[in-house]
């Protein structure tokens, strides 16, 4: 044999070791069953403990053990009296560290983790809780919103004046002095599709106290009002305490967070917005948000400049090349002037896509790229250049969509843009809805009575619970999340309203707005992305005193919540759902009224 040393050895004798090696071998087998029988019993008697200890943790494969998520309470403290109108994506305090070019500064600029507020914003002293609907659009309590300024400013115009313990709201505004109600019986002369249910949504941009939407209300209208916080101090929290939709925004440098092709209806009356400035980039919004067919409606500077000038310190040419520039500008982005009366006038985008087609080359505004999808909306920048209406988008131009009522329960064509989008998916998500309203109406009597007019849906999918809702005395805020599926397109189709939000961030509205805030699932969907405590302190903050939290969450959560809530002064129960189920529960929550009683947070 050759070793590594590569020499070879002669092999030894090994004749002699054959039976000794054959009795080591027998013994060797002897002793190894002797040790695997002790091995293997031991190894039974262990995995039979095992066994028996899992069951008792285990009581069935079909529902594996979860242990519910634990959060030790916390009281958290009261901010400090200045904080009681705190807004904080909007917040004055910090307006002076953005710019002031195209009032970038009134935009949404929320604070970073290290600053964000972890108290409990408090109401005014003598708050009281809000005078209800339909009271409520006529007047409200001065303490809820102590706000003189805007009293002496607007006293003129009727918007609104101090009487007592009240504010009182004749319906009066900078171009209609004889009433609100005048004002819209004009324009429904000008657009009759308001009489007949074509109108449905509408946006009123520069709201004041919101009266236009107000009045609009009667007629079957759902407007959203929009206004910044600005000098005027608090137009949207006088809207909410009325009781009429409204969010806080601004056309400045970016998008306002609805979809495109949605309101049926814009309005501006001496909203103050330059038109025609920037190179109509305000305008391009509307136009982008306006479905085709729709209409935008303009009272106030230049319309009607031959009569109005002198009142509008100008001189009659430079209102005349103001005016000429507005139209110039509209029939650029496909607008057609559809009507003209007194201080009103009334244009409609084109529903007929044959106009845009005409856009080319160096002609300005452009048609935009496909860079930009045109429903992203959500700090998305403003471009300048037009969205134009997908083809295929036919059927949902103002005309073609059924008319309100009707156009609630028909399936939009949008809905196929939706991943499992289709028409027996919305039957479906309605008939669900429909039974689950039922059950919270039993677990929450005060839901479909005077005692609940705004209401938040958090976290909607094609808004199901306002459909179901549709004939109590309240309206709905659909809220899309920003990184959910779009579906806000279609909520807008069926002729309720929204706006997209990421619930990581503060909401766009004052304190104290909602009467009821409902959420299903939302922890489930953006606990991973956003801290609980600060997404119910917000619900806190937009809650009314002695307003509603209807919470459906997942067993796993809904412990926690209930933890966290206690330290928002909270009471809370939990209860089945309509169907029973263990792995979902719903907190049915209410705030307490309480007053400051310090002045440090």
């Amino acid at each position: 044999m050759k070793h590594k040393d590569g020499k070879y050895h002669a092999q030894p004798d090994k004749s002699f070791k054959v039976v000794p090696a054959t009795l080591l071998v027998l013994v060797l087998c002897g002793f190894s069953f002797y040790l695997g029988g002790i091995f293997y019993s031991e190894k039974n008697r262990l995995e039979g403990k095992i066994v028996q200890d899992v069951s008792k943790t285990v009581s069935s494969p079909k529902e594996p053990a979860v242990s519910p998520l634990q959060i030790k309470s916390v009281a958290f403290p009261e901010c400090t009296a200045d904080y009681q109108d705190y807004t904080p994506c909007t917040d004055p305090r910090r307006w002076r560290k953005y710019g002031t070019h195209r009032l970038t500064f009134l935009e949404r600029h929320c604070p970073p983790m290290s600053e964000r507020k972890q108290c409990l914003v408090p109401p005014p002293d003598g708050y009281k809780p809000p005078i209800r609907w339909p009271k409520s659009r006529d007047e409200c309590w001065y303490r809820n919103v102590p706000y003189n300024w805007i009293n002496k400013q607007k006293s003129n115009q009727n918007w609104l004046r101090k009487q007592g313990e009240k504010f009182m709201f004749p319906g009066g505004g900078t171009m209609f002095p004889r009433g609100v109600g005048a004002y819209v019986d004009l324009m429904q002369d000008l657009i009759p599709g308001i009489k007949d249910g074509t109108v449905r949504t509408a946006i009123d941009t520069g709201c004041g106290v919101a009266s236009w939407g107000g009045d609009l209300l009667d007629r079957g209208v759902l407007t959203v009002s929009l206004a910044p916080r600005d000098n005027h101090e608090a137009q949207v929290q006088f809207a909410l305490e009325r009781g009429i939709p409204a969010i806080l925004g601004v056309i400045s440098t970016q998008r306002l967070p609805f979809p495109s092709n949605s309101f049926d209806m814009a309005h501006c009356s001496r909203c103050l917005i330059p038109w025609t400035e920037f190179g109509g980039i305000y305008l391009l919004e509307v136009h982008r948000i306006l479905r085709p067919g729709g209409f935008w409606v303009l009272s106030g500077p230049p319309v009607n400049y031959k009569n109005r000038w002198r009142g509008w310190n100008t001189t009659v040419e430079e209102q005349k090349s103001d005016y000429e520039k507005l139209q110039d500008l509209l029939t650029s982005m496909c607008f057609k002037m559809y009507a003209q009366k007194d201080d009103i006038a009334v244009w409609q985008k084109s529903s007929d896509n044959s106009c845009y087609n005409k856009i080319a080359g160096d002609v300005y505004p452009p048609k935009c790229d496909d860079s930009l999808e045109p429903d992203s909306a959500w700090y998305t920048p403003l471009r300048p250049c037009v969205v134009v209406p997908k083809p295929e988008l036919k059927k949902s131009a103002l005309g073609s969509l059924p008319k309100w009522p009707e156009r609630l329960q028909v399936a939009p064509q949008r809905i196929s843009n939706i991943p499992g989008g289709s028409a027996s998916a919305l039957k479906h998500d309605d008939s669900k809805w429909k039974v689950r309203a039922k059950h919270y109406k039993k677990l929450l009597p005060a839901l479909g009575t005077d005692e609940i007019r705004n209401v938040m849906d958090m976290n909607t999918v094609y808004g199901g619970f306002a459909a179901a809702v549709i004939d109590d005395p309240l309206w709905v805020m659909n809220v899309v999340s920003s990184y959910a599926t779009n579906t806000l397109p279609v909520i807008y189709d069926r002729g309720l309203i929204g706006a997209y939000h990421d619930w990581c961030e503060a909401f766009s509205t004052y304190p104290r707005t909602y009467d009821l805030l409902h959420l299903d699932s939302l922890f489930t969907a953006e606990s991973h992305r956003c801290d609980m405590k600060y997404v119910l302190l917000e619900m806190d903050r937009i809650l009314r005193p002695k307003g509603y939290a209807l919470i459906r969450e997942s067993s796993y959560f809904v412990d926690a919540i209930a933890s966290i809530a206690k330290g928002l002064r909270w009471s809370c129960r939990k209860e089945d759902t309509e169907y029973g189920v263990t792995k979902e529960k719903v907190l049915v929550c209410q705030k307490k009224l309480w007053y400051s009683s310090n002045n440090s947070s």
